[in-house]
C-alpha cells in the first residue's frame, strides 16, 4: 500500500497533475511526500476521503497554494490549523464525517469559498467569521451539536442552499430572512419552535424543510406556496419551560417567535407609541450605514431592532418592531391539507395594524 501511495504521488508530480486521488488508502498522517521541497503547486483538486487522518499541517497552504477543492469526508480530524486560512484559492471544501469539535474563526478568510460541509461532527457552534464567506453557496452543517447559528450568517450574500438538519436548533435568526439568494433552507430534526416572522418572504426561497421538529407548531403565512416539508411538527405537547407569547384558537395553541412582546388585537385602533417611533426612526435613516448609529441613545436590544425589524406585515409589508397582529390557519383547514397529513401545524399572518389583520388573505 505504501509502495503505490509513493508512485502516485511521484507520477502526480512528474507529470504535473491537477486532481490527486488518494481515497481509501488507510492513511494515518498526511503524505509528508506531498510537502517536501515546493510541494505541489501545480495541484487543484485533492481526494483524500475515507482515510484515518486526524490532523493537517500547518504549511498545507504554503506547499499546495493553488488548491481550489479539498476533500476529506469521513476521517478523524479533530481540529483544523489556523492556516487553513491561507488557502485562499479554495473553492469547496468537504470536512463531512470527522470529529471536528470547532471551527477556527480563520476560516473567514477563505473568501473565495463556495462549498462548505461540516456534516456528522461535534460541533456546538460555528465562528461569526462565517459571515466574511461573500462568495458561499453552499452549507451544511448538519448532524452535529449545534444550538444557534451566527447571526453575521446572513452577510453570506450568495448562500443558495443552508442545511442543519438534526442537531439541536431552538430558534433561528431573523437576519437569515435577508439572505438575498438563499432557495433552498432545511432544519429537520432539530427542536424548533417557531420561525422568523419573515421566514418565505423573499421571492428566492422556495424550499423549506423543517420536518420532525416536534415543537413546531406554526409556520408564517409567507410559507403558504412554498415547497414545504413539515411532517413530523406540532405532534408534541406545550414546553412550559419556554417563555413565549402564544396564540390560540380554539384548542389550536401556537407558540410565536420569542422576540415578539407584545400582540395586538383585531379591536384596536392605534398603535402604540413606541411602535410608532420606531417606524419613523427606522424610515428615517439608512440603517446599513454603521456611521448612522452612533447619534442615537437606544438600548442596544431597541437599537437592533429598529437596525433589522422583526419582519414585515404578511398583508402590506410595513415593517413592524415591537408589536404585531396575528391571525391563526390550522393547515388543517386550509387547501394543502390533503397533501400534509402527518402534521399540526397552523399558518400564522403577522400584520402590522387591525386594518391588515382585518383584510389579510391567506391565499390572495
Amino acid at each position: 500500500m505504501a509502495a503505490e501511495l509513493h508512485a502516485a504521488i511521484f507520477m502526480a508530480k512528474q507529470e504535473r497533475h491537477k486532481n490527486l486521488f488518494l481515497n481509501y488508502r488507510n492513511l494515518n498522517n498526511f503524505p509528508v511526500e506531498l510537502l517536501r521541497d515546493e510541494g505541489m503547486q501545480f495541484l487543484e483538486r485533492l481526494f483524500m476521503k475515507r482515510n484515518s487522518l486526524t490532523s493537517l499541517p500547518e504549511n498545507l497552504a504554503q506547499k499546495l497554494p493553488n488548491l481550489i477543492e479539498l476533500y476529506l469526508h469521513s476521517n478523524n480530524i479533530a481540529i483544523l490549523p489556523q492556516a487553513i486560512g491561507n488557502l485562499v484559492k479554495l473553492q469547496s471544501l468537504d470536512l463531512s464525517d470527522n470529529a471536528l469539535q470547532i471551527i477556527c474563526p480563520e476560516i473567514g478568510q477563505l473568501r473565495s469559498l463556495r462549498h462548505l460541509r461540516l456534516a456528522n461532527n461535534q460541533l456546538k457552534f460555528l465562528p461569526q467569521e462565517l459571515g466574511d464567506l461573500r462568495e458561499l453557496e453552499t452549507l451544511d452543517v448538519s448532524m452535529n451539536l449545534l444550538r444557534t447559528l451566527p447571526e453575521r450568517l446572513h452577510k453570506c450574500l450568495s448562500l443558495q442552499c443552508l442545511t442543519a438538519d438534526r442537531n439541536m436548533l431552538q430558534c433561528l435568526p431573523r437576519q437569515l430572512c435577508l439572505l438575498p439568494d438563499l432557495n433552498e433552507l432545511s432544519m429537520a430534526a432539530n427542536c424548533l419552535t417557531s420561525l422568523p416572522l419573515d421566514m418565505g418572504r423573499s421571492m428566492e426561497l422556495q424550499f423549506v424543510f423543517v420536518d420532525n421538529n416536534t415543537h413546531l407548531k406554526a409556520l408564517p403565512s409567507y410559507l403558504y406556496n412554498k415547497v414545504i416539508g413539515c411532517s413530523g411538527c406540532g405532534l408534541a405537547g406545550q414546553v412550559s419551560d419556554v417563555k413565549q407569547l402564544c396564540l390560540t384558537l380554539g384548542d389550536v395553541s401556537v407558540p410565536l417567535p420569542s422576540e415578539v412582546k407584545a400582540i395586538g388585537s383585531e379591536t384596536d385602533s392605534v398603535l402604540p407609541l413606541e411602535e410608532l417611533a420606531c417606524r419613523v426612526l427606522h424610515a428615517a435613516h439608512n440603517w446599513t450605514d454603521v456611521k448612522f448609529l452612533t447619534p442615537f441613545l437606544l438600548p442596544k436590544s431597541l437599537l437592533e431592532v429598529v437596525r433589522c425589524p422583526l419582519g414585515h406585515c404578511h398583508r402590506c409589508s410595513q415593517p413592524m418592531f415591537t408589536i404585531v397582529y396575528t391571525k391563526l390557519f390550522p393547515l388543517r383547514e386550509t387547501a394543502l391539507a390533503g397533501v400534509h397529513k402527518r402534521t399540526t401545524v397552523s399558518f400564522v399572518a403577522y400584520c402590522c395594524s387591525s386594518q391588515c389583520l382585518r383584510t389579510f388573505d391567506l391565499q390572495g
